[in-house]
């Protein structure tokens, strides 16, 4: 028992370092996407064409001068960050390994619970900080990501009825014989509309880029307080587009085709990110509570209706 709980412990710290790469070289990708999207070379100085550019922003961010606020709630403004990434961290135990790493029978529930737990870390990031423009921000991408987990939870139900199961292996023998994205092409552009109002990302990014906000709920962070919400909201850019991959698109991890599939569905996010403008915040909870809530909870009912009556 100790030799499995060492190895398990080993494997998942190789897991982690693996991830904290990927996200380092996704930062590049988008650096060097959204360049080329505007016509610039985005960054070619650090090493060849730039590729060591992710790991001297980290050495930067993470050998300068920490901000001490006065007024902020000392213990909460630094733990927020912290534990914020280990909760994006610990989502990548979802992943469905055939070696059997971690076996979780309600990997779905799992997934939803610390989606949600993510929540308080912003809520509290905005608020400890102490300061007007922080707390705004906070509630905003609050309010935002409560409004679009509704629908990610209720597009997951859907696919739970279907394949009968919370376990993330059983998606992949569902999809042997035809891929999920066919089948239910409308309830794929609302998963990935909501994972990205989910995660922050542009076009939703209105905790962050309002002109009244000033950076949102991370205003306060510098240094390597900053660098750690930076990793967590890429590391949960790419749990997002691994989990999209996994319910749409078949999800045999030792295939090398599910990771070229994987990269397209990230390099949509910047791609989104570099072609749309900005909606409207009004319009935004428009969207989720009278468009894609109706939507996905229609979806939901046919869904149970095929299981039911085939």
């Amino acid at each position: 028992m100790l030799k499995e709980m060492i190895i398990l412990m080993l494997v998942g710290l190789v897991l982690i370092i693996f991830v904290m790469i990927g996200v380092a070289f996704f930062t590049l990708l988008e650096r060097k996407v959204l360049g080329y999207i505007h016509l610039r070379k985005g960054p070619n100085k650090v090493g060849i064409s730039g590729i060591l550019q992710p790991f001297g922003d980290a050495i930067k961010l993470f050998c300068s001068e920490h901000s001490y606020p006065n007024i902020s709630n000392y213990l909460l403004y630094y733990a927020c960050p912290v534990i914020s990434l280990f909760l994006s961290l610990v989502l990548w135990m979802l992943m469905p390994y055939f070696s059997g790493m971690f076996n979780f029978n309600l990997g779905l529930f799992f997934f939803l619970v610390c989606t949600s737990m993510g929540v308080y870390t912003v809520m509290l990031a905005g608020w400890s900080s102490n300061s007007n423009y922080a707390m705004l921000g906070g509630l905003r991408a609050v309010a935002q990501t409560i409004s679009y987990e509704v629908s990610l939870a209720l597009v997951l139900l859907s696919f739970v009825f279907l394949v009968k199961s919370y376990t993330l292996v059983d998606f992949f023998y569902y999809q042997m014989g035809i891929w999920l994205l066919f089948l239910c092409l409308p309830v794929c552009n609302v998963w990935f509309i909501s994972s990205l109002a989910e995660t922050n990302r542009s076009p939703f990014d209105f905790a962050e880029g309002e002109s009244e906000l000033v950076s949102g709920f991370n205003v306060e962070y510098g240094g390597g307080g900053f660098a750690l919400i930076f990793l967590s909201e890429y590391s949960s850019i790419l749990f997002m587009s691994t989990l999209m991959c996994i319910l749409f698109l078949g999800s045999d991890l030792n295939s090398p085709v599910f990771y070229v599939k994987l990269i397209f569905v990230s390099f949509s996010y910047i791609w989104v990110r570099g072609t749309l403008p900005r909606y409207r915040y009004d319009k935004l909870m428009y969207l989720a509570w009278k468009s894609y809530l109706p939507m996905s909870l229609n979806f939901l009912i046919f869904y149970l209706g095929l299981v039911i009556f085939f």
